[in-house]
């Protein structure tokens, strides 16, 4: 146990049973009770996705509204700062007798840190404890990798409150904080290490390793039995888990996608990536306005950068027919599960809305409803209308799927006449298939190609970082503005989550210079390239230059 460590072999013994595993929004609990008549426990357990800060956190270290990347944040009274539980995380609160006296919370994390130390070595990671920053690390020693977040309470005697073990996290969470205070560290995972082991494995193993630690010599978990076998996986399937039967990366391996040199999932975005929060009277009211209501927008859903920023001035992109989507981009973070009926009062929704925040420019998307025998369509054409109904002079963008080429469905939403009709190509000619499987090259371009025929300012969408060349992107530039579009954007890609399309390389603000000078020698309109740019940002700013241009 090491110098100082306290004994608790005359504490209570800790006898307990599994129950099994228990669904849990979208994670699994996995919770042990005691015998009756014992007063000490360990509960272990799988969260939903949740910030929780400490009483040391300084509100800064929260960078995101949670809601926008579907977590819930909560102050909590254990020491340190804010940290982030999840699935694929094990979170162990152990509920113990600790001898009272002045080294008495040191020594409870010091055996914390050693029962966690062992259990890695169990599965043949090397870990270790740094003296001025508690939890467990991996990895050299000059840059170290936290594995394991400890944060403790001792009330009257009794622990508090425990440690998360990250084993299979989705480890993008923890970009959206800085990770108990500590901006200049890294953290990981043991899947990120190179050993794949599911929670429910590595909870059973640590039972006896936390018994070990705190002397309980009566244990007797149901089914509790030593390391189950685990898979190890290679640095290669680390980057691009190329390995893994997934439609996905079975697509990405024929466009050509090169997984050795693309973005580590753990790696931190660069300085120029990082959008700046502000949660103001402005960003809460807009909050509760879309609350109330009950409407969507893709600034939330689809966990936009910008969402601070635009929320602040009043401005939101609102995404009608619901928040499920039939389709599975690579790059996406909207719901794919199955659609829900339809709310007929959306479209005048979504106009009181408009009517409230006193716009004079609103921006309408929708989710792609393959289900539907219009596609959506129709619902568009209703929210335009109603928007005009109570908001006259207020100027409509509506950012469309491509209703999979059905003519009478556009022509629905042309009919209507939005004043700016965007659909965004998203990618090169060579990543489509990989990355838009559903969509379609050429039918991205006839869309657009339609709208201008009739009249339409018509806009479109890139993202790079996923796998293209400089010269692959200046060919669907010219291809884009070779049916007549008026506005382009260009942004970075930001990976959502581990089952998404990798990043190849983070574009520098520079080349984004670049592009949009290349792009607007085209004949482009209006331009917007840079890192956080999104295809509703500035989208009043660039109507009104591709309205002055058109004059």
């Amino acid at each position: 146990m090491g110098a100082g460590a306290l004994n608790f072999a005359h504490r209570p013994t800790l006898a307990a049973r599994w129950l099994g595993r228990v669904d849990y929004e979208d994670g699994l609990v996995f919770q042990q009770r005691l015998r009756e008549g014992t007063r000490s426990h360990l509960l272990l357990l799988e969260h939903p996705h949740v910030y929780t800060m400490g009483v040391r956190t300084d509100p800064s270290h929260l960078l995101v509204d949670p809601a926008s990347v579907r977590a819930t944040a909560c102050w909590t009274d254990r020491g340190g700062d804010i940290t982030y539980h999840g699935p694929g995380q094990l979170v162990g609160y152990p509920i113990i007798d600790v001898p009272v006296g002045p080294d008495s919370t040191p020594s409870y994390v010091h055996n914390l840190e050693s029962s966690i130390i062992k259990l890695l070595g169990d599965y043949g990671i090397d870990a270790y404890t740094l003296a001025e920053y508690p939890g467990v690390w991996v990895g050299p020693t000059d840059a170290p990798r936290k594995i394991a977040a400890i944060g403790v309470k001792l009330s009257r005697g009794r622990s508090m409150h425990g440690f998360a073990l990250n084993v299979h996290t989705d480890l993008g969470m923890f970009d959206h904080i800085i990770p108990c205070g500590i901006a200049d560290k890294a953290v990981t995972s043991m899947e990120a290490e190179g050993v794949r082991a599911s929670v429910a494995q590595v909870a059973r193993a640590y039972a006896s390793r936390f018994a070990e630690a705190f002397c309980f010599d009566d244990l007797d978990y149901q089914g509790v039995d030593a390391v189950d076998k685990v898979e190890t996986v290679s640095g290669e399937q680390l980057h691009g888990d190329t390995s893994v039967a997934s439609r996905l990366n079975q697509r990405l391996v024929k466009a050509g996608f090169a997984f050795d040199t693309a973005v580590a999932y753990v790696s931190r975005k660069p300085e120029w990536l990082r959008s700046e929060v502000h949660l103001g009277q402005e960003y809460r009211s807009l909050k509760h306005l879309v609350q109330d209501l009950n409407l969507v927008t893709v600034c939330e859903e689809a966990g936009c950068p910008n969402i601070y920023e635009c929320w602040k001035d009043g401005t939101a992109t609102f995404m009608i027919n619901g928040e499920r989507c039939t389709r599975a981009c690579g790059f996406c973070l909207v719901d794919t599960s199955k659609p829900l009926p339809l709310d007929p009062t959306e479209p005048r929704h979504v106009a009181e809305a408009v009517s409230v925040l006193g716009l004079n420019f609103a921006v309408v998307t929708a989710v792609a409803r393959d289900d539907l025998s219009d596609g959506g369509a129709q619902a568009f054409a209703e929210t335009i209308r109603q928007i005009r109904e109570l908001n006259r002079g207020c100027s409509i963008e509506v950012l469309i799927p491509d209703f999979k080429g059905d003519h009478g469905a556009l022509e629905t939403v042309l009919q209507a006449r939005p004043d700016v009709l965007n659909h965004n190509l998203e990618t090169v000619l060579r990543l489509h298939r990989a990355v838009r499987p559903s969509a379609n090259y050429v039918r991205s371009l006839t869309v657009l190609a339609r709208a201008k025929d009739f009249g339409l300012t018509t806009k479109s969408g890139l993202i790079v970082g996923m796998g293209e060349s400089i010269a692959e992107l200046k060919s669907v530039m010219r291809d884009i503005r070779s049916v007549g579009v008026d506005i382009l954007t260009v942004g970075q890609y930001l990976r959502p989550t581990r089952h998404h399309l990798p990043v190849s390389r983070y574009y520098h603000p520079d080349e984004f210079r670049e592009l949009r000078d290349y792009a607007m020698s085209l004949g482009f309109r209006y331009v917007e390239a840079s890192p956080l740019a999104r295809s509703s940002y500035h989208a009043r700013q660039g109507s009104d230059a591709a309205a002055g241009a058109l004059a």
